[in-house]
């Protein structure tokens, strides 16, 4: 049920916009960086990639938020908007808030943009840029927005995680900011989406597009990968920046590991003969890596071997905030396989 104001009561936000306090800025030195269009073409993206890094360390040096977790939150928006088909941001941040949240959900005016009135109607809405304007689609004003919410007397990781989930109240975005930081802080940059095919492209190998047939062990059920056929102890490598999600035995993958990229999709490796020892769960790993060996690992208890010939299962999972669904790899197969050949004959 929504809630009419009083003539009255409107009469006293029209008084008090009309005599609104000048607002200060996030920083004077964030106020001179302008916002950008996203980029035309896919060559520009390195400085698309540097002018939003530039941007997250200068609004890190003013609130102290990490400014791997302020990346970490905007690329997590950004995945939400694939999934929830938003609209592509106009400029350099992907951060969504909708007209309710920014303006307050009782204002009369939802295209409000006086932080005055916004606060009074307890809208989230702040100015970053020292316009004198709250405004949705403007870079400096949605990163003040959400650096003022999340911020916390020290910044320590563990209340900056309760700050996010009363943003979110979600637990699964909370997991995600905090692996997406810990592969930003790593990497200490935010161009990070190359990709590698997952065998050796000099191994001698074979595969084909076996996405959704039928399987029967355990129940009937559809196919939710790849399989790339190819011999014992061939390495199996990570095909993107990531982080290892999981790593140990499954009943139908045998040994495997799960291992989650930038773009909120889950990479899952299964029916490895073994890992690669130094590597571990919450590491991240790069493309290229070596993270385990083919096998025919799978279909029962663990140490369960050699009930079908030595393969990689290859799966991606997109995840949409509340749960994730499997989407056909072979495309992408078949691209990173092009790219890594060309790597390879580039390297002769």
């Amino acid at each position: 049920m929504k809630i009419k104001p009083t003539r009255s009561f409107q009469y006293l936000v029209l008084f008090i916009t009309l005599i609104a306090v000048t607002y200060t800025p996030i920083s004077p030195v964030l106020a001179a960086v302008p916002a950008s269009s996203p980029p035309k073409t896919q060559s520009d993206h390195k400085i698309i990639f540097a002018k939003r890094l530039e941007l997250f360390e200068k609004v890190s040096m003013v609130t102290g938020i990490p400014w791997s977790y302020l990346a970490a939150m905007d690329q997590y928006e950004r995945s939400l908007r694939i999934t929830k088909k938003l609209p592509a941001s106009q400029g350099l941040i992907g951060i969504h808030i909708s007209e309710s949240d920014w303006a307050g959900a009782l204002n009369p005016d939802q295209t409000d943009t006086n932080p005055t009135s916004i606060s009074l109607f307890r809208g989230l809405g702040q100015d970053g840029s020292g316009d004198g304007f709250a405004q949705r689609d403007n870079d400096l004003d949605l990163l003040k927005t959400v650096s003022a919410f999340i911020s916390t007397p020290g910044n320590r990781e563990e209340d900056l995680q309760i700050r996010l989930w009363e943003y979110y109240h979600n637990s699964r975005s909370v997991q995600r900011i905090q692996q997406f930081a810990r592969i930003y802080a790593v990497n200490k940059t935010l161009d990070l989406y190359q990709n590698s095919f997952p065998l050796p492209v000099s191994a001698v190998y074979s595969y084909r597009n076996t996405w959704g047939a039928k399987r029967g062990w355990g129940g009937l059920r559809i196919h939710e990968g790849t399989d790339l056929f190819a011999g014992y102890g061939v390495p199996v490598k990570s095909t993107c920046h990531g982080i290892v999600e999981i790593i140990g035995w499954n009943p139908f993958g045998g040994w495997r590991i799960g291992i989650r990229d930038l773009n909120n999709v889950y990479h899952y490796y299964a029916h490895l003969s073994g890992f690669n020892k130094p590597i571990k769960k919450g590491d991240i790993v790069k493309p290229g890596q070596i993270v385990g060996w083919v096998g025919s690992s799978g279909y029962g208890k663990p140490g369960t071997s050699g009930k079908f010939p030595p393969h990689l299962h290859y799966g991606l999972y997109r995840d949409t905030g509340l749960t994730e669904w499997s989407f056909n790899p072979y495309s992408y197969l078949n691209k990173w396989e092009r790219e890594d050949y060309l790597r390879l004959k580039m390297k002769k």
